[in-house]
């Protein structure tokens, strides 16, 4: 590209920081006129200078692939930069309640201000790309979340299906959902197929589908293998912290297992001041994320029975250790994301605004996700036993509670504190014993 051209991009980028300077890190509903601007010039430079890098001279690829090479990731970036603004202006032009792209601005530690576009949902393409021109399966531990594959249907744009009670229909469908091991821990999902299978069928313009979900169930006992303890006499989780009630059964229930403790956090905040409480009052090992790396902190807890590990997202859908150096899983909080997150904040209010529960649709299923994916570190093999505690009391008191739990493995349930400290200390005796 020429001087003028280098040059046109470089000022487009400095009007465009400069005007991003002056907006809030947030959702953007709508767009100011300076920043409008920047956008399209960004937009119009990358265009043309994307025109300007002509195509490679004979010979060039053999005898300078180096040029050639850079040639093509240049014109690609150019791409990817000019389309991404064309996107974002494109977005403002549709009525709030209509838009199908999600507009905003982040301030990244690395990277400073970052500007973001990203579709609402992707069920279209899906529908239409994929599930209306192929026969697919779709194979994950935790494809159902409520109890059902109606969430992964509806986000991925098959039909709701009807519910069916029975053994899984036929294999006539334009789409498979047949999940493999319901909730041990891996992937995504809301509610409608109903338990065990369902079939649905969509009469649209454009595309015409039919699917089967199956649940082959789990070949872990987990009703007699594992308990799901919820410290219902706990007091809510707040914004300052854990309480000091949350603490102190906290460190009980590790006291209790004899470490063989994972601990998950919805905030590496709340893992570090775990870490914290922890290493004060116990004389085991206490392990956090970001110590050392992930695989030296794995090999170690797992080495070493007495270890405790905390942390966040890695931990709750990364680590497998079967075995007695794992009897407890301790959580502590319902993992609901962040109520200013720009892009579900955004498809929860899409869906309530067609009458939909934009709550339980979009943070319920992303909360239930998480949930089994971690709940799943507890039972790794046939063998394995012990307790998962939840320190959040709403999965019991609150009305969406039922439907987080009837996402999670079936184990046997309670709200006792003696019965999950009492099954600790014999687990833990147990394997002190056989140790």
């Amino acid at each position: 590209a020429s001087d003028s051209t280098v040059q046109r991009l470089e000022e487009t980028a400095d009007g465009l920081s400069m005007a991003l300077a002056e907006a809030k890190p947030d959702r953007w509903d709508h767009i100011d006129d300076d920043c409008e601007m920047a956008i399209g010039a960004v937009r119009d430079a990358a265009v043309n200078a994307r025109a300007t890098i002509a195509a490679a001279k004979p010979g060039e690829a053999a005898n300078d692939p180096e040029a050639t090479s850079a040639r093509r990731k240049a014109a690609a970036a150019l791409d990817e930069i000019g389309e991404a603004a064309e996107r974002i202006l494109a977005s403002f032009d549709r009525p709030l309640t209509e838009r199908l792209e999600i507009v905003w601005l982040s301030d990244e530690n690395r990277r400073g201000l970052v500007l973001r576009v990203a579709p609402l949902t992707v069920a279209g393409l899906l529908r239409t790309r994929l599930f209306a021109e192929s026969t697919v399966i779709l194979t994950s531990a935790t494809l159902t979340t409520g109890g059902n594959f109606g969430a992964l249907a509806t986000a991925w744009g098959l039909p709701r299906a009807t519910e069916t009670s029975g053994s899984a229909g036929s294999a006539s469908s334009s789409a498979e959902l047949i999940p493999a091991e319901k909730s041990l821990g891996s992937e995504d999902s809301e509610s409608g197929a109903g338990n065990g299978t369902g079939t649905g069928t969509e009469n649209s313009d454009e595309v015409h589908l039919r699917w089967t979900g199956m649940d082959v169930g789990s070949p872990f006992d987990y009703r007699t293998h594992g308990i799901l303890y919820v410290a219902k006499h706990l007091p809510g989780p707040g914004r300052d912290g854990a309480s000091d009630e949350t603490k102190a059964e906290m460190v009980s229930l590790v006291k209790a297992a004899g470490g063989r403790t994972l601990g998950l956090f919805s905030s590496m905040r709340g893992a570090k001041e775990a870490a914290e409480v922890l290493r004060e009052h116990l004389d085991t090992p206490v392990l956090l994320q970001n110590e050392d790396s992930m695989p030296n902190l794995v090999r170690r807890f797992a080495e070493d029975p007495a270890t405790t590990l905390v942390g966040t997202l890695t931990l709750w859908q990364g680590v497998d250790v079967p075995g007695d150096s794992l009897s407890l899983v301790l959580i502590d909080r319902i993992p609901f994301p962040r109520p200013d997150d720009p892009l579900l904040s955004a498809r929860q209010r899409a869906i309530g605004s067609h009458g939909g529960n934009g709550f339980l649709a979009v943070a319920g299923n992303h909360a239930a996700l998480l949930l089994a994916q971690g709940v799943g570190r507890l039972i790794r093999s046939t063998n394995d036993r012990g307790v998962v505690a939840i320190l959040d009391s709403r999965l019991v008191t609150a009305r969406y509670g039922s439907f987080l739990r009837a996402s999670l493995p079936p184990f046997w349930e309670t709200t006792d504190s003696k019965v999950a400290h009492g099954a600790l200390e014999r687990l833990n005796a147990a394997a002190t014993a056989d140790a």
